[in-house]
């Protein structure tokens, strides 16, 4: 279920609420193996899927840590829409890290809330997203930190 909020007035008014959970996404030897191409981070123990379950600790390949990363702007889209925004962009990222890796065929979602928000400019607005991605059936998380964006109305 997406939350859906006015503006960026409206949006103020959340800070420190949870955002709706999203749907789960399956992170797949073929998304992992895509980014790979993308980043060109062809570290085996993403890519090579039989020396991956002879060598690596984890006996199957694991995600990029970066993957998570990049798949916090869907699952914010997937969370929450402020009708009034025109536009927005990334702007930046405060203390990640990587708790636990992210094995191959995992499902992950986003248990995230808003930080804060500050005006930015004329018609804008810089929002600090506290971030956390769930691993289904693990303790640990896949990632945490604050995800920054600029949201113009």
């Amino acid at each position: 279920m997406k939350l859906e909020v006015a503006n960026i007035e409206a949006l103020k008014e959340m800070v420190n609420q949870p955002l709706p959970q999203g749907e789960w996404i399956t992170v797949s030897q073929e998304m992992i193996n895509a980014f790979a191409r993308a980043t060109l981070d062809f570290q085996w123990i993403h890519v090579d899927v039989e020396r991956a379950k002879k060598e690596s600790p984890f006996k199957q390949p694991i995600a990029h840590g970066f993957m998570s990363v990049s798949l916090l702007s869907k699952m914010l889209e997937d969370a929450i829409l402020v009708k009034s925004g025109k536009m927005g962009v990334n702007y930046g990222l405060n203390k990640v890290r990587f708790p636990h890796p992210v094995a191959v065929n995992s499902k992950l979602r986003l248990n995230g809330k808003i930080n804060n928000v500050e005006d930015y400019g004329d018609n804008g607005a810089k929002i600090f997203w506290g971030c956390e991605v769930e691993i289904e059936g693990v303790d640990k998380p896949a990632c945490v930190g604050e995800f920054i964006t600029l949201l113009f109305e």
